[in-house]
């Protein structure tokens, strides 16, 4: 197994055999999500994807909550994102002010859109309490499982605010509206059997150690597939989502007369034949321009 060389402060990344792990790993602050949390995951998932080494992604975290959501901090330290801070003497305008609020909050949605735009499936594995935050993050997976000790919450009711980085876009497309509903203007928990039932979450396990198990052999399963087949199947799930099934029929017809060729396809058939599993290339690394 081998490290991410970039140190992070709040977790840690591995990649063995095409399956990244990332964990949140500030447990003694139930994994809340600081202002160096914003930057870091999105730069982390765009590494993994654009790398093509990554061909499925974990989610995970440390101690007995996944994550309690946005870290106080954010609203409160002088130097922290939500500080909008200026280099002149002179007060900003007011509409400057909440032109840059809202750029903000585009920001940090981007910081959970990255898992949906990654070229990798990304799989999270909740225990404990998944919370505000937590929940926009967890949305944004392509599939989701829990402990039975699990629940979700969205918070940002409880403290007054109206959640704004994509539970309320995301959630009502995974379960019942009604439910969704239900869950954004309560701020009650959404227990881990009930999170199964209206499928938020693909399984339930007894423990984190047996959820951990089952979620990294489902990447490995995944890992093991051709990463093009793979990238384009999430590709079309997403876009189906957004749009008719007419559309999404013509994207597919699209994709495929680009980027289907057959190579992967004998290479499953030959393996078959000669009794091994089939071996694919990685996908091609991706060039960011800056």
């Amino acid at each position: 197994m081998t490290n991410s060389p970039q140190q992070h402060t709040c977790f840690e990344i591995d990649l063995d055999d095409g399956v990244a792990h990332l964990r949140l790993s500030r447990p003694e602050a139930k994994n809340s999500m600081i202002p160096e949390f914003w930057s870091e995951l999105p730069a982390a998932v765009n590494e993994l994807s654009d790398s093509g080494d990554a061909r499925a992604l974990v989610i995970s975290s440390t101690g007995r909550h996944f994550t309690a959501g946005m870290d106080l901090s954010v609203f409160t330290q002088p130097d922290s994102l939500f500080s909008g801070g200026s280099e002149s003497s002179e007060a900003p305008e007011f509409g400057r002010v909440r032109a840059e609020t809202r750029n903000l909050a585009l920001t940090l949605q981007d910081s959970f859109t990255c898992l949906e735009k990654a070229r990798m499936p990304v799989l999270a594995a909740v225990q404990g309490g998944c919370v505000g935050g937590g929940v926009d993050m967890v949305c944004a997976a392509d599939m989701r499982y829990c402990t039975a000790d699990a629940f979700f919450c969205i918070q940002e009711i409880n403290i007054a605010l109206t959640a704004d980085l994509g539970t309320l876009q995301r959630l009502p497309r995974i379960i019942p509206d009604g439910l969704t509903r239900e869950l954004a203007y309560t701020g009650r928990r959404l227990t881990a059997d009930e999170a199964a039932a209206a499928g938020l979450v693909n399984q339930v396990f007894d423990d984190q150690d047996a959820m951990l198990e089952g979620v990294l052999g489902i990447a490995q399963e995944i890992a093991a597939r051709s990463p093009l087949a793979i990238w384009g199947s999430k590709e079309m799930l997403n876009y189906t989502r957004d749009h008719s099934v007419a559309d999404g029929l013509n994207y597919v017809a699209t994709w495929q007369s680009g980027m289907f060729h057959p190579d992967d396809m004998a290479e499953v058939f030959t393996a078959r034949a000669e009794g091994r599993d089939p071996v694919f290339q990685n996908l091609l690394p991706i060039r960011r321009t800056l």
